[in-house]
């Protein structure tokens, strides 16, 4: 935004001359009205873009059919016209990857025979199939002994196992066995595993580190982080099943059929396979606008931007689909926490209760996408009575022959059956170590996709990294449109010093979301004079007094904003939204399926405050620094990356091979054993670790600012990823000068040593 759009956005135009300071404390500062507000207003803050992505939630989905241009004139045209759309879908939920060439193995030994149960009329074997480099998938193979008239996946909810499906145990009524009751009728049919809701393997003996995270939320932590999930993962293992299903000529009609997020699964594998002639969903159509409120798992970036469930099921078209509504899941939160086990796990439940009207409205949808032009499809679309049978249903998808046969004896079981147990913790392991792989090669996949910065000069490089810039905000952090309240700042005076004098000051961004922070001005300002600014800012659950209290020496901060402050600087202590434990954290996840992030309120709230303090008249627009610690250290990351009027950055107190830190199981400081579940972010580690986010910086001054005993990392690791920005600004660069690194006997505080020299070089001042 530019001076002149800040200043249209004040709605005042004044020329200020502060002159010398104090001023009475009953005045606002000069150009703002009186800040009156009581409370807490961070916790308002919070409140506040809570209400805007609440309805930000409600808005996307009656204008995502902006994203959608359908073509009606045939079925082929159709398809050509939603490719993009499902070339969307199968990004977002992780799959990018091709699946290896169809093979199903018979699992057996000695102790557990391949054949695990058998009647006159079908055989039930263990079995897996390959899916990607050392992913393999699990299951039962129901295999009639006569014509197979169709092929079926059957996929679980994650609180089944393939077994109950199979009838091989009484956990389910015979009616909800519809692996078995589909396999008598003539299909054959595999029934993948499903990773389960424990927490069992959600941890690391080694480190003794165990958690509640379900295996679910073990893996979907990991993956998102490397632009994976395990959504995509286990479709990537249904539509395994599909290529082995269609592997000879003339093969039998396939089907996919789930339950719960076996549902899920199903509805995603539908939508992005048009082999599968038929979707059937069970316990899981409806709408997704409270998708926040589910399992972490199930979160997944821009969906609910371009797709609900219907959207989804439009990509099914022109084949069959029929949705059953049955009771889903029953999810009451995260696994409970025992001696030894840490609460680590996010928030998020399901319930079992069919609002029966919502699906119809979400069905509805489906129906009538298109009008009169779709109906040439003559899709069968179907919404079920809660009592139809499954076969029944198949039978009239596929058009099939209703066979009387007698009535069929009971299945025999193998004494020595398949462990289930051992299956599920293979079916796990198999994962983390396929999500850990891409971590470790990712540094080459960055590589590739950083390929067109050129370093060859400070101007080319600048040029170049602009692309990179544009799509770290839209496409990782995700980007708000340009705010649209009037600015409205008002403040209210709270310190009054020997040498400086601080107000409290709030600026609007939008309706419900604001900005707000601590102004320091020295008193010994001059008229004319103009300052550089530092942003200091705060960290996890921190606030900006913890800055810039001037009667004490905070913890971690060493109120370092009243120190600059005392120098001469003039600060500003921004209050950034990461206060309230889960109240901030349930933003994260309201945000990211709107393509957005906590940091996009960040961002925003930074790039208003910029342009407030461009405005004031004491404020050198040319000398804002920023220096954070701790989350304000993820903040002096992303922040300054992206806007470019921070002059320079100082991270303290977070710098990391950030990537490992999210990811790793090793790591004794990883966020996989912590409760900080909304740290992952979709796909950044294909594209941007903490190197590649200081290029973005460069060629403006950067610096680390590293305690030897700060808990966030270790200093291999921090040194590993800062050489590589120490190489760029010296080597390519040829600008080494302005990047620094500090490491200090210490912990997680800001040290004030080394970085207080980097700010008086580069800002120029103090001169004396």
């Amino acid at each position: 935004m530019s001076l002149t759009d800040a200043v249209r956005r004040l709605g005042w135009c004044l020329v200020l001359t502060l002159g010398s300071l104090p001023v009475r404390a009953a005045e606002p500062l000069p150009g703002t009205t009186a800040l009156t507000r009581t409370g807490d207003l961070a916790a308002e803050m919070v409140a506040g873009i809570d209400r805007y992505l609440t309805a930000e939630t409600a808005r996307v989905a009656q204008t995502r059919e902006t994203l959608w241009k359908p073509n009606f004139t045939s079925p082929e045209a159709y398809r050509q016209s939603i490719a993009a759309n499902r070339a969307s879908l199968a990004k977002i939920i992780g799959i990018t990857d091709p699946r290896l060439p169809a093979s199903l193995e018979y699992v057996g030994g000695p102790d557990s025979p391949m054949l695990q149960a058998e009647s006159p009329e079908l055989q039930v074997f263990a079995v897996r199939w390959r899916v990607l480099p050392g992913i393999d998938a699990e299951g039962l193979l129901l295999e009639p002994r006569g014509k197979v008239l169709a092929q079926v996946v059957v996929i679980p909810d994650a609180l089944q196992s393939p077994e109950m499906l199979a009838g091989l145990t009484a956990e389910l009524p015979p009616e909800r066995q519809w692996a078995l009751r589909l396999a008598e009728y003539g299909c054959r049919v595999l029934v993948p595993t499903i990773i389960n809701r424990d927490s069992r393997y959600s941890g690391n003996e080694r480190m003794n580190r165990r958690t509640n995270i379900s295996h679910r939320e073990f893996i979907y932590r990991m993956a998102y982080e490397m632009g994976q999930h395990l959504i995509g993962y286990e479709v990537q293992k249904v539509l395994a099943a599909v290529d082995w299903f269609s592997r000879k000529p003339d093969s039998p009609p396939i089907a996919v059929i789930g339950h719960g997020d076996g549902g899920m699964l199903a509805l995603f594998s539908g939508a992005l396979d048009e082999r599968i002639r038929t979707t059937m969903v069970s316990g899981y159509f409806g709408p997704r606008n409270g998708l926040f409120a589910e399992p972490i798992d199930r979160n997944v970036w821009n969906l609910l931007r371009e797709f609900g469930d219907a959207a989804v099921a439009r990509l099914i078209l022109p084949r069959g689909l029929v949705v059953l509504p049955l009771p889903g899941p029953k999810v009451a939160g995260p696994p409970a926490v025992g001696p030894g086990v840490g609460n680590a796990a996010a928030p998020g439940t399901l319930s079992d209760v069919v609002d029966l009207p919502a699906i119809r409205a979400e069905f509805a949808q489906v129906e009538s996408w298109g009008g009169d032009a779709a109906k040439l499809f003559k899709a069968k679309l179907r919404l079920a009575m809660a009592d139809d049978s499954v076969k029944s249903l198949l039978i009239d998808q596929f058009n099939l022959p209703m066979i009387k046969r007698p009535p069929i004896p009971p299945i025999t079981i193998a004494a020595n059956r398949i462990d289930s147990e051992s299956r599920m913790k293979r079916q796990f392991d198999q994962l983390v170590a396929y999500t850990q792989h891409r971590w470790r090669n990712s540094e080459v996949q960055r590589g590739q996709f950083w390929a067109k910065a050129n370093p060859a000069s400070v101007e080319n490089w600048k040029q170049s990294t602009e692309w990179y810039r544009n799509y770290f905000w839209d496409e990782v952090m995700g980007k708000l449109p340009p705010p649209s309240a009037p600015l409205q700042p008002q403040s209210r005076q709270v310190y009054d010093t020997p040498k400086w004098v601080g107000y409290e000051v709030t600026l609007n961004l939008y309706p419900d979301v604001f900005a707000s922070g601590y102004l320091l001005l020295p008193k010994d300002l001059k008229p004319g004079e103009k300052r550089p600014v530092v942003v200091c800012q705060h960290g996890l659950e921190g606030r900006p007094s913890d800055v810039c209290d001037p009667t004490k020496s905070t913890p971690y901060y060493h109120s370092f904003g009243a120190q600059l402050a005392n120098l001469g600087y003039i600060v500003f202590a921004p209050q950034n939204p990461y206060i309230g434990r889960d109240a901030f954290r349930v933003l994260q996840r309201k945000a990211n399926p709107l393509k957005l992030s906590l940091f996009s309120f960040i961002i925003r709230q930074h790039e208003t405050i910029l342009d407030w303090l461009a405005t004031q008249p004491m404020v050198d627009a040319n000398r804002i620094a920023f220096y954070g610690l701790s989350y304000g250290g993820k903040t002096a990351m992303r922040v300054p990356a992206i806007l470019p009027r921070y002059c320079l950055s100082i991270c303290s107190g977070d710098f990391n091979e950030w990537i490992g830190k999210n990811v790793s199981t090793e790591f004794r400081s990883t966020y996989m054993y912590t409760y900080e579940y909304e740290m992952p972010e979709f796909d950044l580690g294909a594209t941007f670790n903490y190197a590649e986010m200081a290029y973005l910086i460069a060629p403006k001054p950067f610096m680390v600012e590293r305690g030897h005993d700060d808990g966030v990392g270790i200093d291999e690791m921090v040194a590993w990823e800062y050489a590589k920005i120490r190489y760029l600004y010296a080597n390519r660069l040829k600008i080494p000068r302005r990047t620094a690194i500090e490491f200090f006997v210490g912990g997680h505080e800001i040290h004030s040593r080394g970085t207080f020299d980097f700010l008086r070089e580069h800002l120029q001042y103090p001169t004396r």
